[in-house]
């Protein structure tokens, strides 16, 4: 993402609401991870999605922002056996999600009957659930019913999918009273064109 399409992104959202919701919802992020008694953050998608940017944004934003709670835990729908072990964790660790812990569904397509099963079975177990997801805004989706705070991107489009990705995963880094969401945009923006690929991811 360079700076003329952070400038062309800054016009086309001036005064939509979509920058605000995006920030209140990385906020929530946040808040969910900060709080007393806060455990793991559990990142999954859905079984033909996986999203890997925001894992790898929001590992980088745990470690710039000092929040090692942002790191989230992939959850794979099906780890391959040869995996790497922070890479190897399939759609049981939803199982042994309890009070304390914040899953997050990325979902910009239709999540799936078994992955909605799982979610709501760790929000019965006290889980916080929080969905990223492509159904236009004020409409039910499947997720709607499930998530205690959910953003509904309006698209599955992939350039903007990944972009709110990036909004969130910025936002969610940025402590509240300090930069607005767009400024934060612009220096993830300018670290994205300047650093090495990430590798771990």
């Amino acid at each position: 993402m360079d700076a003329v399409r952070v400038s062309a992104l800054r016009q086309r959202l001036a005064g939509t609401g979509w920058l605000e919701a995006a920030g209140g919802f990385a906020a929530t992020l946040r808040r969910s991870v900060e709080r007393r008694g806060a455990g793991e953050l559990l990142l999954v998608g859905t079984e033909v999605y996986e999203p890997w940017h925001l894992a790898a944004h929001l590992a980088d934003e745990a470690a710039w922002s000092a929040v090692p709670r942002l790191a989230p835990t992939l959850l794979r729908h099906r780890p391959p056996a040869a995996a790497p072990a922070h890479l190897a964790h399939g759609l049981p660790r939803l199982g042994e999600a309890r009070r304390g812990a914040t899953v997050l569904v990325v979902a910009p397509g239709a999540a799936g009957a078994p992955l909605l099963e799982r979610v709501q079975d760790a929000r019965r177990h006290g889980a916080t659930v929080l969905a990223l997801d492509g159904a236009a805004p004020g409409a039910p989706g499947e997720l709607g019913g499930i998530a205690h705070e959910r953003l509904a991107v309006g698209t599955a489009d992939e350039e903007p999918f990944d972009l709110a990705q990036h909004l969130v995963s910025a936002a969610a880094g940025q402590p509240a009273g300090r930069r607005s969401v767009l400024d934060r945009l612009a220096e993830l923006a300018g670290r994205l064109t300047s650093a090495p690929a990430l590798s771990r991811w």
